[in-house]
């Protein structure tokens, strides 16, 4: 039986995972993240496709190449894109993939402007605040479809 496929889509600025505001973020870098979930996925009998980018056009046809290819089911974090994005909104629900929105942190513990989230109005669910735990809860709840 062929793995099934999610999506792990990266927004902007994750890149920097590690040095960037460590306090919020932590130290762990998005290829620790990456080791992670793809540790998790294989006792779960799923494949990862990972995936960063900091331009927004990207993650709108990753979103669509995710829904073309019969992806299982997609853990995006959004990032900064989360609480901006109609685009995103508008990509999430044109597609039959479900989708979890995922956070390091906990936006609703923040700045005001971060407590809207587009992302999280059409994602099958949210999994914040738990660091990169995030990443394998979404995994999880991904395997459990």
């Amino acid at each position: 039986m062929a793995e099934k496929l999610v999506y792990v889509l990266n927004g902007p600025n994750l890149n920097l995972l590690g040095t960037r505001e460590p306090d919020i973020y932590g130290s762990q870098t998005l290829d620790d993240i990456a080791d992670l979930i793809e540790d998790r996925a294989r006792e779960l009998g799923l494949a990862i496709d990972m995936r960063q980018s900091n331009h927004e056009g990207h993650l709108v046809d990753w979103l669509h190449e995710a829904h073309a290819q019969g992806a299982h089911a997609v853990l995006l974090n959004a990032a900064a894109y989360t609480h901006t994005s109609i685009a995103l909104l508008d990509a999430i629900k044109a597609i039959s993939v479900p989708v979890y929105e995922v956070h390091l942190s906990d936006p609703h513990t923040r700045e005001p402007f971060r407590h809207v989230s587009y992302v999280g109005m059409a994602a099958r669910d949210t999994f914040q605040g738990h660091g990169a735990q995030s990443y394998v809860l979404a995994l999880e709840a991904a395997a459990n479809l």
